[in-house]
């Protein structure tokens, strides 16, 4: 496989530059589906069949398996869309310098839909087994919270031994083997306007309740067990001398385990259901519906085995945990072993400067294709 990847590096970056030069922000539909298009005419050119889930606002979403797959035992999961508004493809479209390629979701991540590609088809060349052990799920919109691809995701997880997941691999080169979960939180306070001046006595201070309950919220942080509490915005008063009538606070949630969830809500929950202003009301929206990625027997079982492959192929494969949540928690808590960070290495997404060391794109395309190769030939 190694020859045959070598051989079509250059393939492989004209197929990334023209999907880096497609807008595809979730929002943007036709942008998805034009960028969901060219996969899927190339996977049925390869014998795969590709299911379109249509989608009336974001984009379609496209399940894809050999056409000789009875049940494939490792699921794949991969997203088309970016996070960037339409029009930055023509502002600043890929580009190649100093060994680095660049442009809008270059590394989050059009190179690991191009990466992934390639696997397959090297995986074909070789005559090697995996093609039918694996299904593939591309999707639309990941970046902004994998609204209709979660039940996807989950239902397709369902008898797999094992989850690989095409987001980047770290700065690095580290495969992400723990993510976190979280959730969000809308805290509304209503109190009492009144004259700050003439009748302050009358009022009851919206923004003092909330500060109150921040302190409390924030203390809830326990970085020993990874969870933190953050009340990221807040939002109360138009008037300076006015106590303030209404006052809003936006929550961030993120845990490590599983487990953490329901304690946390309930905390959260006691925390505002008792004001400290007296006369103040409080209102509580929101959950923690995402779980984390834990790093289980499974997962560990299988970050030795792409190790060992990377050891034959001469990368040194580590892992790593990360913050940011993705699709992997939802495999990952169906009980799945899983791993992400299959794509090539790269860094900085989501900014103007998000980048892909070309130098990766094909050992990690190839460490994609053997670790197929070695999963299917183990099952």
């Amino acid at each position: 496989m190694e020859q045959f990847l070598n051989s079509r590096q250059d393939e492989m970056l004209g197929l990334l530059e023209q999907l880096v030069n497609i807008d595809s922000g979730s929002r943007n539909k036709a942008g998805i589906d034009k960028v969901g298009s060219i996969l899927k005419e190339a996977y049925v050119n390869l014998g795969f069949d590709v299911q379109t889930v249509s989608q009336e606002i974001q984009g379609d979403h496209l399940i894809i398996r050999h056409n000789n797959a009875k049940d494939p035992e490792i699921l794949i999961v991969a997203h088309m869309d970016t996070v960037f508004r339409d029009g930055t493809a023509a502002e600043r479209p890929f580009s190649v310098k100093d060994g680095r390629a660049y442009g809008p979701g270059v590394i989050d991540m059009k190179a690991s839909l191009v990466s992934l590609l390639y696997a397959v088809q090297a995986i074909q060349d070789s005559g090697r087994p995996g093609l039918d052990n694996i299904e593939i799920l591309l999707t639309s919109d990941e970046e902004i919270g994998s609204i209709t691809s979660r039940p996807m995701i989950e239902a397709h997880a369902e008898g797999k031994k094992a989850a690989l997941i095409m987001e980047p691999a770290r700065k690095d080169g580290s495969l992400v083997s723990a993510r976190k979960g979280g959730g969000d939180y809308t805290i509304r306070v209503h109190g009492v306007a009144a004259h700050s001046g003439i009748e302050p006595e009358k009022g009851r201070s919206a923004t003092e309740e909330l500060a109150h309950k921040i302190i409390k919220l924030h203390a809830l942080t326990d970085y020993n067990e990874g969870i933190t509490v953050n009340v990221g915005i807040i939002r109360g008063g138009d008037a300076v001398n006015v106590v303030t009538p209404e006052a809003v606070g936006y929550v961030d949630i993120r845990t490590t385990k599983l487990s953490q969830a329901e304690p946390l809500d309930r905390k959260i929950r006691d925390i505002c259901a008792v004001p400290d202003v007296e006369g103040t009301a409080i209102t509580v929206e929101g959950s923690i519906d995402r779980p984390p990625m834990e790093r289980t027997d499974g997962t560990a079982s299988l970050i030795e085995l792409i190790r060992g492959i990377g050891a034959e192929i001469g990368i040194d494969v580590t892992d790593t945990a990360t913050g940011g949540g993705g699709d992997a928690s939802y495999t990952s808590a169906a009980g799945i072993p899983t791993i992400d960070g299959m794509g090539p290495v790269g860094g900085n997404a989501h900014r103007d400067d998000e980048y892909m060391e070309v130098a990766t794109f094909v050992p990690r395309c190839r460490l994609l294709a053997e670790t197929i190769v070695r999963l299917s030939e183990r099952s």
